[in-house]
């Protein structure tokens, strides 16, 4: 537990020193969040707030880990490194975005043909490596079965598994970018995210088929180090959310949006827990489908529409609803898709046991 305890105490105290002085360089430089002319008047107001705050996160996130690895000595494993390559490999394609949008002072920033080929190449690079690396007891990074809370029955090819990888970690990372469009709504829902995934490796590590050999036990390679990744990705957000909380003096922008759902992503095929991530990343999931049902109801009905505006917590803004009272109740909802998540996961192994 050490070493979980450190990452998470580094990761949190570099995210919040460097945070703030991340928002004195930006603000120097004027390196402010262009804002929809659509959205609302309450909202206009971010506009020029700094963005590109995501630089902090994955640089918070990395350090933190790397502190714990210093202090207990211990080499890092294949599995947390891949991890933290696919989060700075898509925290990048997000930081081009985000420089594109404050450099020509536009909502858009990189077109969504290249947008999307970066985030392939990223997400093609660690799935072709997550199925390699086998160790003593030839486990790989990630399995090529279908998982929920352990592996399923289904094994897909490696091609089939490659393009599996991608959905999972492109339906990630954009879908944490749809949701960071209110101040510290996506940071809050990413620590419980986090927060989650690092009780999961800590309990498949004391779990593990490789010390307890029992019909319950996990087959995940790493399990330990992946917690501690998720740890730092605790303190790393926590400590931007001390400055990304309403009213937010920074923005963490596509850099950390994309970063933080490759992580996620990265977690949930490493820990062999990928259908889990839709209830523990459940408001995240409840924001793309709002886009989703937003645009085919349009297409379907010539023009209409069910929500005023998507993301949903967008339809709630123009409905009145002050910010606060939305980012609330909206990690309310995340708190409870968190805890059914860990709930189910904990109930399996009961019963598996």
């Amino acid at each position: 537990m050490t070493a979980v305890l450190i990452a998470a105490a580094v990761g949190l105290v570099v995210s919040i020193l460097g945070t703030r002085v991340a928002i004195q360089v930006l603000v120097r430089r004027g390196f402010g969040q262009p804002i929809r002319d659509e959205l609302s008047a309450s909202h206009q107001v971010k506009r020029g707030t700094p963005t590109m705050g995501g630089l902090v996160i994955v640089l918070a996130a990395v350090i933190g880990y790397a502190a714990a690895h210093l202090v207990r000595w211990y080499e890092p494993s294949v599995s947390a490194l891949l991890v933290l390559g696919l989060m700075a490999g898509l925290g990048l394609v997000g930081f081009l975005d985000d420089y594109i949008k404050i450099f020509k002072q536009r909502s858009l920033g990189l077109r969504s043909r290249a947008k999307m080929a970066g985030q392939v190449a990223v997400a093609l690079a660690f799935a072709l490596l997550a199925i390699r690396f086998e160790n003593d007891e030839s486990l790989t990074p990630a399995s090529q079965a279908v998982s929920f809370l352990r592996d399923t029955p289904i094994v897909l090819p490696a091609a089939l598994f490659v393009v599996w990888a991608l959905l999972i970690i492109s339906g990630t990372s954009n879908a944490v970018n749809l949701t960071d469009g209110l101040d510290g709504l996506a940071t809050g829902v990413s620590v419980m995210v986090f927060g989650a995934y690092t009780l999961i490796g800590i309990w498949q590590f004391n779990q593990s088929c490789d010390t307890v050999p029992v019909p319950a036990c996990y087959d995940v390679r790493d399990p330990y180090d992946l917690a501690v990744v998720a740890a730092a990705l605790v303190g790393a957000c926590f400590g931007f959310l001390w400055w990304n909380a309403p009213p937010a003096k920074i923005i963490m922008g596509d850099t950390g949006a994309l970063g933080l759902g490759g992580a996620m992503a990265g977690l949930a095929i490493t820990t062999r827990t990928e259908l889990l991530l839709v209830i523990l990343g459940g408001l995240f999931a409840a924001v793309t489908m709002s886009v989703v049902l937003q645009v085919g109801y349009f297409k379907l009905t010539g023009g209409r529409r069910l929500f005023r505006m998507t993301p949903l917590h967008h339809h709630f803004e123009l409905k009145g609803w002050s910010e606060v009272t939305i980012v609330v109740r909206f990690w309310i909802v995340a708190g409870i898709c968190v805890a059914t998540g860990l709930g189910i996961f904990y109930a399996q192994w009961v019963v598996g046991t």
